[in-house]
C-alpha cells in the first residue's frame, strides 16, 4: 500500500514527464499547511527563473495565513509580476500531484489573471 505522498509523487512524475516533452517552462507550486510556494522553472529544469511565496517578509505582513485561498491568490499575482519582469509569459502549470482545487486553483487562477498564459 503507497502512502498519500507516494501517490502524489507518483503523479506528480507523470505531469513533470508531459511537460519535458512540451518543452517549455513549468510554474511549479508546493503547499504545506501553513504555507504556499511557486516557482517558474526554466525548460532545462536547471535554473529558478522567479520565486514567490508565502515565508516572503513583505507578503507574512499582508496574510493573516499562508495557508489559505487568499495567500494562494496574492502569491499567484505575485508570481505573474515576476515572471514578466524575468521576460517569462508562457508556462505548462505543474500543480506537483495536487488536486486541481482550493489553493492550487486559486493560485492558478490569480496567474492567469495577471497575464501568465499557460
Amino acid at each position: 500500500m503507497m502512502s498519500k505522498d507516494q501517490k502524489r509523487l507518483r503523479r506528480a512524475g507523470r505531469i513533470r514527464r508531459r511537460i519535458a516533452r512540451i518543452g517549455t517552462d513549468r510554474l511549479c507550486i508546493f503547499r504545506t499547511p501553513q504555507h504556499i510556494y511557486a516557482q517558474i522553472i526554466d525548460a532545462t529544469g536547471s535554473k529558478v527563473l522567479a520565486a514567490a511565496s508565502t515565508i516572503e517578509k513583505e507578503v507574512r505582513g499582508s496574510v493573516k495565513s499562508g495557508g489559505n485561498v487568499e495567500a494562494a491568490k496574492l502569491i499567484g499575482k505575485r508570481i505573474a509580476e515576476k515572471a514578466k519582469a524575468a521576460g517569462v509569459t508562457r508556462v505548462a502549470f505543474d500543480r506537483a500531484g495536487y488536486q486541481y482545487h482550493g489553493r492550487v486553483k486559486a493560485l492558478a487562477d490569480a496567474a492567469r489573471e495577471n497575464g501568465l498564459q499557460f
